[in-house]
């Protein structure tokens, strides 16, 4: 199998002028803005969201300028969701750089994240098709639909559904890596069954990568992961891990505590982690990422077999290979 670079190197070209497009017009309304710009954008990543939208629309005779506008506005509504998360969570580090907000007033994070909103939707718009910006818009609700329920419903000691999970992930991840493949289909003018096959690729991808984003917050350290260990668990967020742990030990007092936001230590949110760690939970979830994968590249076999089929099989196995 191609490395994850190799892969990725398949639309290189294109995406230096998505990188291009993202930065466009900032600078020169707001200079500290445009800074606060080429801060995030230089803060690591591998774009996926962006380079799966270019691929999508590459299996067709797709309009280039717009596909740029397309995979540049995913990758800004993808950005500004962290802005705001990163506020939301009171997030101190990500990747291992310093959030916006701990520099940044509240009002003044919000307000960037809201113009890279904005933008978003505006470079959506350059593609001049009002199915792809019905779904940035729809997308756009159930991103932040779902951080309001994780607001309310989080926090009381109730550990989540499996339904519950799943819409939320759904929500977090799975909506925006799906929404990318399937404009970038759109754009392309693809059959429906195709056009369904790109949105399904998008959708099982994404469920994976954020099973598999879940199972590496409980692995490696502060260091390797950019942000404390358990961090999600440190908010009284129950993630798959977690709700499969619960399932083996319901009453396990830590976890209690922990999803109540009642005060942890430190030493024993480093006794919950080992005992996750060594009750096989972990590898349970990543079985369950695995199956998801499997679907995404199912769901390939309709499209034509070519370079970018290939590269998006591949980018699959990658999300759940992927290390710290």
């Amino acid at each position: 199998m191609a490395n994850i670079n190799q892969l990725l190197g398949l639309v290189a070209a294109d995406m230096r002028h998505v990188e291009e497009k993202m930065r466009a017009g900032v600078a020169a309304r707001y200079a500290d803005l445009a800074a606060v710009v080429d801060y995030l954008m230089g803060a690591g990543g591998k774009r996926l969201r962006p380079v799966l939208t270019l691929m999508a629309a590459s299996f067709y005779p797709a309009d280039k300028t717009k596909a740029y506008a397309l995979a540049a506005s995913v990758e800004l509504l993808h950005t500004a969701t962290l802005v705001h998360d990163d506020l939301i969570d009171n997030a101190l580090l990500r990747r291992g750089m310093p959030t916006l907000n701990v520099s940044w007033s509240a009002g003044a994070t919000i307000l960037a994240g809201d113009y890279l909103f904005a933008r978003s939707a505006e470079l959506a718009a350059e593609t001049q098709n009002i199915r792809i910006v019905t779904i940035f818009a729809q997308t756009l609700m159930a991103i932040v639909g779902g951080e309001l329920q994780q607001l309310f419903s989080d926090g009381h000691g109730n550990i989540p559904t499996r339904q519950e999970y799943e819409q939320r992930i759904y929500a977090k991840t799975a909506s925006l890596f799906a929404a990318g493949t399937q404009c970038g289909a759109i754009l392309g003018g693809a059959s429906p069954k195709e056009e369904q096959a790109l949105y399904d690729y998008g959708y099982h991808l994404g469920m994976a990568f954020q099973i598999v984003d879940d199972i590496l917050d409980f692995q490696g350290d502060e260091e390797t992961l950019g942000k404390p260990v358990a961090s999600d668990l440190r908010q009284g967020i129950a993630t798959l891990p977690v709700m499969l742990f619960v399932q083996k030990f319901p009453q396990h007092p830590i976890i209690r505590r922990a999803v109540s936001r009642e005060s942890v230590s430190d030493k024993d949110m480093e006794s919950v982690v080992k005992e996750i760690r060594a009750s096989g939970c972990l590898e349970i979830a990543m079985t369950e990422a695995r199956q998801l994968v499997q679907r995404a590249q199912t769901a390939l076999a309709v499209l034509p077999d070519n370079q970018y089929r290939q590269a998006m099989h591949g980018i699959a196995d990658y999300a759940v290979s992927r290390q710290l």
